[in-house]
C-alpha cells in the first residue's frame, strides 16, 4: 500500500468559545455543516464534539446521535472519530478542596462512554492525561482508563490514546505490555497545552521516539502553533490534524472563516512539500476499521 498522510478535522472541541470567532459551529446541525465541508476539503477523519445551543460543551446523547445522522445522512465515507474526553474535570472547592467547585464535571468511566456504546463510531478518543487545566484537574487514573478501555473495546470501537505529555506514553506502553490495550496503537500526540508537551520540533521528536514502532499516529499544536506542528509531524513520519478545536485564527490579524478553509490550508501546505493525501478509504484500511 503506497504512503498516504491522512488529515483528521477537529471540528469544534470543548474549549475554543464562540466569542473567540463567532464562525465556531455549535449546534448539531452547524457541526455537521461544517464537519461535511471539511470532508470534502480532504479530511479522511472527523473528530466530533458536541455543544449545547448557548455554546457550552455537552455530553447529552441526543447531540451525539443527531450530529452523527446528520454527517451520515450525507457521508457514509468518511471517519468517525467522537470525543470521549468531557466528563473528566475536577475543580478542588474554595472554601473545601475536597468537595467539587462548580465547573466540575466529573463523572463515572461508564458516563464517559455512554454515548459510544450507543453510537459504535469508526474511532473514539480515550485521554491518558492527569494535569492541571487552568484552576482545574483534568483526572485519568489507570483503572479509570482501563475501565473506559474495556467498554470501548467490547463496543468494537478503535481507541485514539491522546497524549499530553512523557508519563502518558509510559502509561501507553504499560498498558500495552500488559493487554489492556490492544496493538498497534493508534495514537495522538498534543502539542501546547499549558504544562503538557511544548511545541518545538525536539518535543515531538521525543515524543514520537517513546512511542512503540508500530504506532499510528498524529502529531498536532494549539493555536499559533498548529500549522507549524502539521509539517512537524508529516516530516517526522505522522499523520496530521486541524479544525477549529485547535486554532480560531488563519493569521495574526485573519479569523478562520470556516473548517473547510483550514483544511484546504493544511492539504496546500502537505502537498507543496511531497505528502499524498490519504482518502478515507485508504485511511480505513490502514487503521484496520474494517476487519
Amino acid at each position: 500500500m503506497s504512503k498516504g498522510t491522512i488529515i483528521t478535522c477537529a471540528v469544534t472541541g470543548s474549549l475554543t468559545r464562540p466569542e473567540d470567532n463567532g464562525n465556531l459551529p455549535v449546534t448539531p446541525e452547524q457541526i455537521a455543516v461544517s464537519a461535511l465541508e471539511a470532508a470534502d476539503a480532504g479530511a479522511a477523519i472527523l473528530h466530533l464534539h458536541v455543544r449545547h445551543p448557548d455554546g457550552r460543551p455537552s455530553m447529552e446523547l441526543d447531540h451525539y446521535r443527531e450530529l452523527v445522522r446528520l454527517i451520515r445522512v450525507k457521508n457514509t465515507e468518511v471517519i468517525l472519530n467522537i470525543t470521549t474526553g468531557p466528563g473528566g474535570r475536577f475543580q478542588p472547592g474554595e472554601e473545601d478542596p475536597k468537595i467539587a467547585g462548580p465547573r466540575t464535571n466529573f463523572v463515572t468511566a461508564e458516563r464517559r462512554v455512554e454515548h459510544i456504546r450507543d453510537l459504535r463510531p469508526d474511532v473514539c478518543t480515550l485521554d491518558l492525561n492527569t494535569m492541571t487545566f487552568g484552576s482545574e484537574i483534568v483526572i485519568n487514573t489507570p483503572p479509570y482508563v482501563k475501565k473506559m478501555a474495556e467498554i470501548i473495546y467490547d463496543c468494537g470501537v478503535r481507541p485514539e490514546f491522546e497524549l499530553f505529555d512523557s508519563g502518558d506514553i509510559s502509561l501507553l506502553n504499560d498498558f500495552l505490555a500488559s493487554g489492556v490495550f490492544r496493538g498497534p496503537p493508534l495514537a495522538s500526540l498534543v502539542l501546547g497545552v499549558k504544562y503538557g508537551f511544548t511545541t518545538t520540533p525536539e518535543t515531538m521528536m521525543f515524543a514520537r521516539n517513546m512511542l512503540p514502532q508500530d504506532a499510528i499516529w498524529t502529531g498536532f499544536g494549539i493555536g499559533r502553533a498548529a500549522y507549524p506542528m502539521l509539517l512537524q509531524s508529516y516530516l517526522l513520519g505522522g499523520h496530521v490534524r486541524i479544525g477549529m478545536e485547535d486554532t480560531v485564527r488563519m493569521s495574526r490579524t485573519e479569523l478562520v472563516k470556516s473548517n473547510a478553509e483550514l483544511v484546504d490550508k493544511a492539504k496546500w501546505l502537505l502537498e507543496s512539500v511531497g505528502a499524498t493525501i490519504a482518502s478515507p478509504e485508504w485511511a480505513r484500511s490502514k487503521l484496520r476499521l474494517d476487519s
